[in-house]
This record gives C-alpha cells, structure tokens and sequence, in this order.
C-alpha cells in the first residue's frame, strides 16, 4: 500500500525501453561527461512529422543517407578514436613507403607524360600558342592602327541580303495606313497650350511639379540679345583715353551679325558661377591695392575670357592709370586694344616715364608696318636706352647695307663696349686688317671672355689661308695664341673647363676652322687631368669626340696624346682606324709610317702598312719593303713569314714564296708555320710532300689539332679505295690517332663521326658523338648539334629534338641549339620558340639570322631584310649570316640590293661560320676573294621550310 501511495515510486523503477524524456514535448536525448560513445539517436522522421501535423506545419521528406562507407576515410571509421603515438609512427612508415613507391620510376613516369603532353601539344596546340605571334605583333601597332580598326558587326544578314539583291529575289510589302499616320504627326508642333496647362500666374505646369516661368524665358532672352549687341558694337575713344561702345546701327556688320551669333560660345552655368566668383575676388583685389599692377591684369584677362572685351578695355586703361610705372600693366593694354590704339597707348606710356623700358620699345616696334617707321622708333629708343644690346641688334638687323651695319655697330660697341656679340658681328663685317684691330680692342674692352680669343684664331687661320702661307706656320701661329689665350683668361679669372674648351673646339669644327681646333685641344687637354689618367682620359676623348661626328676635334686629341705617349701601339691602332675611315690615302700612309716608326716591334702595325699598299695602293713592291723592314726589325717573326709568304704566293711567285716557308721553317719552327707549309703544298698538288710535312709536323708538335686533321684528310686522298675501303680505314686511323693526343678537340671528334657516317655506319657516328660528350672536349655545344644532326639526317627527328632537349638543359643559353630547335618545331610554334631564345642569348647573330629565314619563308620580305641587316651588324664576322642574307637578296631582291650586301660583305670581311670556313679553305680553290667565298658558300646553303 505505501508503494502504491507513493508518487514518486517510478524514480526508483527502471524506465521502459527507447524511453527519452520530454519526447512529447519535441525534446531529444543528451549525453554527460561520464557516458562514452555517441549520444542517443533523436526522434524518429514519423514522430518530428506528427507533431509537425498537429501544429499544422509542412511534413518533412525522408534524405537519402545509404551513403557507402569509405574504408580509407578514417575520419568516419575511427572519428571516436584517439590518435596515439603508435598511429603517428605507423603513418610515417606508410607515407616514407609511398614515396619511394613513388619515386622509383617517376623520372620515366614524368619523361612520358612530357613526352604525350609535347605530341598532344603539336596535334593539337592550343589557341594561345596558335595566335602568339599575332599577340606579340600587337605590341607594335601605334594609336592610329588601333583607331582605324573597324567596328565588329554582324555582317550576315547583309550578306544575306545582298545575296538575295544578286538573285533578283527582293520582296516588296505594302505600309499600313497607320505607319504613314504616325510619320505624318511626328514632327508636329503644337503652336498653343491648353487650358490644363495654363495657370493664373502665367506659368506652365509640368508633370513632375516643376514650374517654369515664361516671363523668365523672355527677359534672359532679351540680356542674350542686349550682351551680343554690346559685343557687336564699335569702340571710340573718349578724351579721358577710356574706350566707350557705340550702339548705333551704323556699327553693326549686318550681313555676319548671324554668323556671329552662331559662334558665340555658350558657357554653362558653372562657368558662369566661377566667372562671378572671381570677378569678386579680383574686385576686392583692386580696390584693396590699386597700386597691384597684377591684379589689373588678371581682372582684364578675366573680363576677356567672359567674352567682355570692350569691360576688359576698361578694367585695364583704369590699371594704367593706378600703375603708370608698370611695363606689364601697358603692355596688356595694348594688347587688348586694336594695333593703332596700341601705338596710343604704348605713346602714352613713353610719356608717364617708362623712357628706359626696353620691353616697351620693343613692342613698339613690332606694332610699326614698314621697315623705316621700325628703323625710326628705335632711334629715338636709343636715345633713351643707350646701352640695351637688344635695341642694338634689333636696329642692326634692319640694316640691309653691310656698311651701314658696320657704321651702327661702331656706335653699338661704342655704347656697349661688354657686349660680346656686338663685338663679334662688328669684327664679321670689318676687312680683315680691321677686324684684327677690333678684336684687339674687344680683348682690352673684355679681358675675360674666350670668344674673342677664339674669334681672332679664327681669324688667323683663314687670312693665312687666303693669303697661301704654310700650314704649319699658321698652325704654330694659332697655338701660340690660343696658349696665351688660356693664361691671359686664368689671370682674369675666367677659368673653364676642359669639356667647356673640348665642346668649344667641336663647335670651331663645325664652322670650318680645323686647325684652330685643334690649337685650342692642344693648349686646353691637360686642364684638370690626373698624370696617371691622361692616356685614358684623352683615348676615351677622342672616342667621344668620333662618336658625335667631330674628326678634326678626335684627330687633334690623338695627335697630342701619340706625342705624350709614343710607344703605345693600341693608340697608333685607333689613329690608324680613324685615318683609313674618314681620312685619304696619303694620310693614312703618314699615319703608318709614323706608327712603325716608332713602335718598330708592333708587328701587326707592320702588317696593316703593307696590307694597305698591297691591297689598298695595289703596289705589292712597296708591300714587299714593308715587310723587309719588318723582317729586320723582328727576326724571327711568325706573323711576318707567313705574310710575306702570302704575298709572294698570291701574286704568282710560288718558288719564292715556298724558299720563304722553308726559311720559316728553320728560323721560326713553329706549328702554325709547319701547317701552312702543308697547306701550301697541297694547294700546288703536291699531296706526297704535303702529307710528308704533316708527318714531320705530328713528330715535332703532336698536340696540335689541325695537324692531325689535315693528316687525316690527306691520307683519305691519296690512300686508293679499292674493295675494303682502304682510304677510310687510314683516315679513321689518323684520327684515332689525333684523339688520342688530342681528346678536347672538337672538330676532330666530328670529323670522325662524319667519316663513319660517309662509311654507313651511322652506329659507330653516334657512339662517337656519345663518347665525346662524356670527354673533355672544349665545345660540347657543337657536338649535341651534330648528335642532332645526325639523327636528322638518318629520318628520325624525333630522337633529333629529344638531343636538342637535352643539350638545352645542359647550355641553355647556346645560340646554336636554340637555331637547330627551332627549325625542328611546327610553323605554328616557331615563332613563340625564337622569342624565348633571344631572350636566352641575349640576341644572337645566329637567332637573328634564323628568326630572318622564318619570315622569308613566310614571305615577308620587308621584315626578313630588317632581320638580316640587325644580324650582320650583331656579329659582322659570322660569314654564314652574310651567306644566307646575299642568298635572299639573288632570290627576292634587287641588282642593287644584291650588290650592296656584297660591298658590305667586302668591307666586314668575314672570318667564321660553319659553312663559310668550308669554302673559305676549300684546298680546291685558294686564296678567293672575299666576294667569290660569299657566292660560293651562298650556293651550298640549304633552305629550311
């Protein structure tokens, strides 16, 4: 019974099963701190739905959550979990294993998506890499391309309908009556206003509220009207000197009052705002300092602007009347007011005391119509202004007689005796005994100024040279006072510098005075110089000087610096080359013999003189001197054997010239010696004897490549072929034996691979190419071309551009890589391939040549030119760029263009390229001129497309 009594008897019982508290009141189960695991599962979809039925809400539609379990994700298998140290290290041990796995053919791995990406790439290219070059093209096109580029339309319904015109299909409809109806009332005018519209108060009503006052409309009218009047009328002069306007009908253009009116500038009411502020502003300026001369003038410019002009007259005659002393507040005025109202009021100005000012005389005489009244004002300006240099040269350049100039600037110097330019012109217009005598007066007049001194140089120089005296007596003459020129101005204390003389001595030159330029470099190039930095100084000078386009100024600086320092060879070298540019022959001839005589051991100044008779005099006995003397004064010399070695042999005396490669021989015993015997040996026929002193050669300098080169060519010459390819095995030999003496030569690791291609083992060319890549070979570039090459040439590009790849990442910035892997490109990826290799070497003459064969195989002509010319100035010694622009111009170009390629070939004289140095030493046709070696190595060139 007392468990029945009790209340609260179901605490102690255990609840029934899913039992949740406050279920029926929409609650949900909750977990503690002390219950493990996920909380109890809330109530059931069908219970939140029938309690929501009952509150009249919308039922909720069952998610689908039969979502598969992740076996990976162990996040949601083990989300209740604590991570622990035993898992962090197992996730260790199972990422290190992974990346190993992952590691172990990822460089294959990676090569072969490359490999489909860079095929994928050339089936399919993007349209960004399409379009590059289009892109890059963009960058040169000026504002005026961009503006004329047409407006983008849809052109096909006219095209549409110009077809269907063209097929005579046109179709005609009839236009409703209420289309002509409505035409008809569009540009009506409703001439009244309705009775809605009216008001009491005269005014329209609009529909948004607004008022407008035709009352208003009227009068602001009437004010454009009375302004435009104002503006139309004429101005008179009252007795006061103030302009008053004139309404008369009489002072109206009536036939352009109209067109007048039509071009009145209408300002907006902010304008008109701003005007009125300022007006006030400049009011108050003037009547608070009516002494202000800028103040008048900017109410006067004010009033202009506004369009007032006959107020702006006013405004500043008031400002002439408070500032009778101010230039500038007169000069407005008659500025403002028409040319024979200026002449008034420049009068007046005169006669308020501003006698002295130059700037009143000046536009006085500007406002005066013919030459006498100009000559007349500037009289009587004198008379006040005695000493204005202005006046003066104002006065003498309306002078039309010399000798009425002369008369004036007697009277100007005599006024102005510190005027320099007064001075100047009167010595201009004197004889020369006179002009001496004024130059003299002008140095007492004007101790400090170098124009005189130079002036009377001048002077100098050009009575000697009329009168025919020597020209060295005039050249000591102008030192000697251009010496004391400089010490009589430092005493005055008028000090300039050296590169104020040197620009002085340039401005000279221009004027046609050479050697009172260089009498002024002479007395002024030490100034400010260190002893130690004089030759670099002076040098750099005179590059300075050639640069702006003053020889005479380079030629003086290098003469002095050659008697200062006589013996420097690199100075003698920079003399020569200025004399053999700009110079003449007998100049150039001076110069030589001045080098060698006093440099006697330079032996390429001894070169360059005989060179110049031989080929420039054409005189090959006075060659032959040269190069005895040469021969004397160098015993012993390489250079000069082999020079006058060539000289004999090149003009048909080989008896001698093979007596003086036997005396080389003996006296000099050096490689090169030893080789150009060979050469010469074999170029007269005689291969036994050429191949004989190679072998010598070899025994007595086994280090030298070209030997063992030569050796090998002879050999495979004069070796007969018969069944087993005699003459190939010696040649392989030979240069088996040259690589083994010689393993960083690069030539002979490539002639053997080229001679095994010849025997077909193209196999053994690239094992060889292989090994001297592994080697020590000084030009590796060459040979990842000639690996590529030889690919190229077995048909299998492919490998070709794989070699070029790998040579790129090894030489990135190798002009002759990049040249071979852009013609193993696409069309399409050519373009966008050569602007990443001038990038990478910096604009090589090889990437500049490539880039102007793609744009003649494009057919661009005009630009494959421009390329051209910007390749042979990059480098005008890679003879294979001259080859492929002279084999352009024979296909696409001139006789004249042809021609001057030529000439320009001629005077660069070309000394490297591959296929240049092919024909160049070509042992079947020696000793070609420049120009035949151009057409020959032209002929041989390949065109790439």
């Amino acid at each position: 019974m007392a468990s029945v009594n009790n209340k609260l008897a179901f605490l102690t019982q255990a609840p029934p099963p899913n039992y949740v508290a406050g279920l029926g009141r929409g609650a949900s189960g909750f977990t503690t701190r002390s219950d493990i695991g996920p909380a109890r599962e809330g109530p059931s979809l069908e219970t939140i739905n029938a309690a929501r039925a009952r509150r009249g809400e919308e039922t909720l539609q069952e998610e689908d959550t039969n979502e598969d379990q992740d076996p990976e994700n162990e996040t949601g298998l083990f989300a209740g979990t604590v991570y622990e140290r035993d898992d962090e290290e197992a996730d260790s041990i199972w990422a290190n294993i992974d990346d190993k796995m992952d590691a172990r053919r990822r460089k294959q791995r990676e090569a072969r998506e490359k490999a489909e990406l860079e095929k994928l790439r050339i089936e399919r290219p993007k349209i960004q890499a399409q379009f590059a070059d289009l892109k890059r093209n963009l960058s040169t096109m000026s504002d005026d391309d961009w503006s004329a580029l047409p407006e983008a339309g849809n052109l096909t319904g006219k095209r549409r309908k110009a077809a269907a015109a063209r097929a005579g299909n046109d179709k005609t409809y009839n236009v409703p009556d209420s289309v002509l109806l409505m035409n008809r009332d569009r540009n009506m005018t409703e001439q009244a206003l309705s009775e809605e519209q009216m008001n009491s108060n005269g005014t329209s009503s609009t529909l948004n509220g607004a008022m407008t006052s035709l009352t208003e409309i009227g009068e602001a009218r009437n004010k454009i009207f009375s302004h435009n009047l104002d503006q139309a009328g004429s101005s008179s002069r009252t007795s006061d000197g103030t302009q008053s306007t004139l309404g008369t009908a009489s002072s109206i253009d009536t036939q352009g009052y109209l067109t007048g009116l039509a071009g009145t500038e209408i300002k907006s009411s902010a304008e008109i705002g701003d005007i009125k502020k300022a007006r006030a502003l400049l009011d108050s300026v003037i009547k608070t300092n009516p002494k202000h001369a800028p103040g008048w003038i900017a109410a006067a410019r004010l009033e202009e602007v506004a369009g007032k002009m006959v107020t702006a007259r006013k405004v500043i005659a008031q400002g002439c009347e408070q500032c009778k002393l101010s230039e500038d507040v007169w000069l407005e005025s008659a500025r403002l007011n028409t040319r024979d109202n200026a002449k008034v009021i420049l009068a007046k100005s005169i006669a308020a005391g501003l006698t002295t000012s130059v700037k009143i005389w000046l536009k006085a005489t500007e406002l005066e119509t013919d030459s006498n009244s100009k000559k007349r004002v500037l009289r009587k300006s004198l008379e006040y202004v005695p000493n204005s240099i202005k006046l003066w040269k104002e006065l003498v350049n309306l002078e039309e007689s010399h000798e009425d100039a002369r008369i004036l600037l007697s009277g100007a110097v005599t006024a102005v005796p510190g005027s320099v330019d007064l001075w100047l012109a009167f010595a201009r217009l004197s004889s020369p005994e006179e002009a001496q005598k004024v130059l003299n007066e002008a140095r007492k007049a004007l101790p400090s100024s170098h124009e005189i001194w130079i002036a009377a140089a001048r002077l100098i120089e050009q009575t000697n040279a009329d009168q025919g005296k020597p020209v060295d007596e005039t050249q000591t003459l102008l030192d000697r006072t251009l010496s004391t020129a400089v010490k009589r101005l430092q005493k005055a204390g008028a000090v300039l510098s050296r590169d104020q003389w040197l620009k002085e001595a340039e401005r000279v030159e221009r004027e046609g005075s050479p050697m009172s330029c260089a009498a002024i470099v002479k007395a002024t190039i030490t100034i400010d110089v260190e002893e130690e930095d004089r030759r670099t100084v002076w040098v750099e000078d005179a590059q300075a000087c050639l640069e702006h386009g003053n020889v005479e100024t380079a030629r003086a600086i290098l003469a002095f610096t050659l008697r200062e320092y006589p013996d420097r060879q690199s100075i003698w070298r920079i003399a020569v080359d200025v004399e053999r540019k700009y110079g003449t022959t007998d100049s150039l001839e001076a110069i030589l013999e001045r080098a060698v005589t006093m440099c006697p051991k330079a032996e390429t100044l001894w070169l360059i003189y005989a060179k110049e008779k031989w080929q420039g005099q054409k005189d090959v006995a006075g060659a032959r001197q040269v190069l005895i003397r040469a021969f004397e004064k160098n015993l012993g010399s390489e250079e000069i054997s082999l020079a006058a070695a060539k000289l004999e042999a090149e003009n048909g005396q080989k008896q001698a010239a093979a007596m003086l490669l036997q005396r080389a021989r003996q006296e000099v015993n050096s490689q090169r010696v030893w080789l150009k015997s060979a050469v010469f040996a074999r170029e007269e026929g005689q291969l036994a004897d050429s191949l004989d002193l190679v072998k010598q050669a070899i025994k007595v300098f086994p280090s030298f490549w070209k030997l063992h080169l030569m050796h090998a060519q002879l050999v495979e010459v004069t070796t007969p072929p018969g069944t087993d390819n005699a003459h190939l095995r010696a040649a392989r030999e030979a240069l088996s034996a040259g690589l083994r003496a010689c393993p960083s030569s690069t030539p002979l690791w490539i002639n053997a691979s080229r001679l095994e291609e010849r025997a077909g083992l193209s196999i053994r060319a690239r094992a060889l190419l292989e090994k001297a890549r592994l080697s020590k070979a000084e030009d590796k570039v060459s040979i990842w071309v000639e690996a590529a090459r030889v690919e190229e040439r077995s048909g299998n590009a492919p490998q070709a551009k794989a070699l070029i790849a790998r040579g790129l990442q090894e030489y990135p910035n190798a002009a002759a890589l990049w040249s071979a892997d852009i013609w193993l490109e696409s069309r399409a990826a050519r373009r966008t391939r050569s602007a990443d290799a001038l990038n990478k070497t910096d604009q090589d003459a090889q990437i500049l040549g490539t880039i102007a064969r793609m744009m003649w195989n494009d057919r661009k002509y005009e630009q494959a030119r421009k390329w051209f010319e910007r390749c042979t100035k990059a480098n005008p010694d890679w003879g294979d760029g001259w080859a492929w622009w002279y084999k352009f111009e024979t296909a696409q170009g001139t006789e004249e263009s042809r021609l001057a390629v030529r000439e320009r070939c001629k005077k660069a004289e070309p000394r490297h390229g591959e296929q240049w140095q092919q024909q160049n030493k070509d042992p079947n046709f020696p000793h070609r001129p420049t120009a035949e070696v151009l057409e020959a190595t032209a002929k041989t060139l390949v065109i790439t497309t």
